[in-house]
C-alpha cells in the first residue's frame, strides 16, 4: 500500500521492554501493569485506572461495574441512550446485562450525537446515555451534561478511538463516570492488544479490580468498598468469589510496552494533528467529498471523507479506486449499526430517523492517520481524487 491505514508505532524500547519481561520470567499480570495504570491515570487525569486485555473488555467491565454497585446500580430492563454509529462491542455488554439500548442519530458533520435527537430521545426511562467519541473526535460534553443535569442518568465514555482527545481542555474519556481506552495495533499508542478503564470513583474502581479477575478479593486492598474489610488469611483470600466476574486480566508484557508508548504519545499526537492540517488543507472543499468536522481538539484516528450527494460515484466504487491506487481505507466503524442482522439479538429501540447514519453507511469511508508525518500521503489522496 502506498498509504497504508495503520502502521506499527513500536521502536527498540518497546522491543526491550518484552525482553525484560521474558527475562524475567513472570508473564502474568504483575508490576509492569501495575506502572503502566499509574502512569495512564496520571496522563489522563484520573484518579483510577485499570489496564485489560482489549478496549472490548473493557466496555464489558465498565457495564458490568455498574450493575454491581451499592446506591445507583443498573438493573435489567433499564434504557440506555446509544450513537447508531459505533464498533459492535459498544453495544454488546450493555445488551448482555439486560440495558434496553436506544439508538439515535449522528450529526452528519462531526459524527458523534447530532445533538438535538438526543437531547428528546431522552426520557423518564433514560438511566444511562453512552458517549461515543468517534474517529478521534470528543463529544459536545458541554451540552450533553446541560442535557442531563438534574437528572438520575449516568454517563459513561467509549473512548477507545480517541485517546489524546481533548474538550476544553480536559482528556476525552473523564467526562463521564468511566471511560474506556484501546491499546490496539492500529490505535493513538499500541500493546499488542490491551484497554483501559479510568475512574474517580473508589467503589467502581474496586469493583473493576474484582471483575477483572474471576470476582475474588485477592487484588482488592485490605479495607475496600466491595467486601469491607479483608481477613489477614492470603490462603483465603486468595480463593475467596464474591462478583460475578471474569479474566479480562492483561500480560505482563502488555504494561511493559504500554509504559514505552505513554512516553512517545504526546509526540504521536503531534504527528496526528499536523497531519489533520494538512489533510483539511488539501481536503476541505473538494467537489468530492466532505470531511470531519472537529470537536474540541480531536486526535485525528482517521480522516472519515462522505460523498457529497452530488457525487456521481457510488461508496464501492469509490473504495475500488482508492484501493486500486494503494489507499487503504475502510467504513466508518460499523456503520449504520441498526442495519446488521445481529440487531435481532440486541433489545432496542430506534428513535426517530437516522437519516444521518444512514447516509453515513453508505456514502462514507475513511483513510488512515499515523503517528508520523504522511503529509506526501494526503497529496497523493488528493491527486488520486482530482483525477476521478
Amino acid at each position: 500500500m502506498t498509504y497504508p491505514l495503520a502502521t506499527s508505532s513500536w521502536g527498540d524500547e518497546e522491543i526491550a521492554a518484552i525482553q525484560s519481561v521474558i527475562s524475567a520470567g513472570m508473564y502474568t499480570m504483575g508490576d509492569s501493569v501495575s506502572r503502566f495504570e499509574k502512569d495512564f491515570a496520571e496522563y489522563i487525569g484520573s484518579r483510577y485506572a485499570v489496564m485489560v486485555s482489549s478496549g472490548s473488555t473493557a466496555n464489558l467491565l465498565m457495564t458490568a461495574a455498574l450493575f454491581f454497585r451499592k446506591r445507583g446500580s443498573l438493573r435489567q430492563g433499564d434504557e440506555i441512550i446509544v450513537p447508531a454509529v459505533s464498533w459492535p462491542t459498544t453495544y454488546y455488554p450493555l445488551s448482555q446485562y439486560g440495558l434496553n439500548l436506544k439508538f439515535v442519530d449522528i450529526d452528519a458533520k462531526t459524527l458523534n450525537y447530532d445533538l438535538d435527537s438526543l437531547g428528546k430521545a431522552i426520557g423518564p426511562s433514560t438511566k444511562a446515555i453512552m458517549a461515543v467519541n468517534l474517529l478521534g473526535n470528543p463529544n459536545d460534553f458541554g451540552t450533553i451534561n446541560k442535557l442531563i443535569a438534574g437528572k438520575d442518568i449516568v454517563l459513561i465514555e467509549d473512548n477507545c478511538e480517541s485517546l489524546g482527545a481533548l474538550y476544553d481542555g480536559r482528556q476525552a474519556g473523564t467526562f463521564g463516570i468511566m471511560g474506556t481506552f484501546s491499546t490496539f495495533f492500529s490505535h493513538h499508542m499500541a500493546t499488542m492488544e490491551g484497554g483501559v478503564i479510568v475512574t474517580d470513583d473508589e467503589e467502581l474502581y474496586h469493583i473493576l479490580l474484582c471483575i477483572r479477575a474471576h470476582g475474588w478479593t485477592r487484588n482488592l486492598p485490605k479495607h475496600n468498598l466491595v467486601t469491607g474489610v479483608k481477613s489477614d488469611d492470603p490462603f483465603e483470600e486468595s480463593f475467596k468469589f464474591v462478583l460475578p466476574g471474569y479474566n479480562a486480566r492483561p500480560i505482563e508484557m502488555e504494561g511493559a510496552v504500554g509504559v514505552e508508548q505513554l512516553k512517545k504519545l504526546d509526540g504521536f499526537l503531534a504527528h496526528r494533528r499536523g497531519n489533520a492540517a494538512a489533510f483539511r488543507e488539501l481536503m476541505g472543499g473538494h467537489p468530492l467529498v466532505e470531511i470531519q468536522q472537529e470537536i474540541g481538539t480531536s486526535s485525528w484516528f482517521g480522516f472519515a471523507m462522505t460523498l457529497k450527494d452530488s457525487s456521481p460515484l457510488t461508496r464501492g466504487a469509490f473504495a475500488k479506486i482508492l484501493l486500486e491506487k494503494g489507499i487503504e481505507c475502510r467504513p466508518v466503524v460499523a456503520g449504520n449499526f441498526t442495519k446488521n442482522p445481529v440487531i435481532k439479538y440486541l433489545p432496542h429501540e430506534i428513535y426517530g430517523e437516522l437519516k444521518n447514519a444512514e447516509r453515513l453507511d453508505s456514502r462514507s469511508l475513511f483513510v488512515g492517520n499515523h503517528q508520523y508525518d504522511i503529509t506526501e500521503q494526503i497529496r497523493y489522496l488528493r491527486a488520486v481524487l482530482d483525477s476521478i
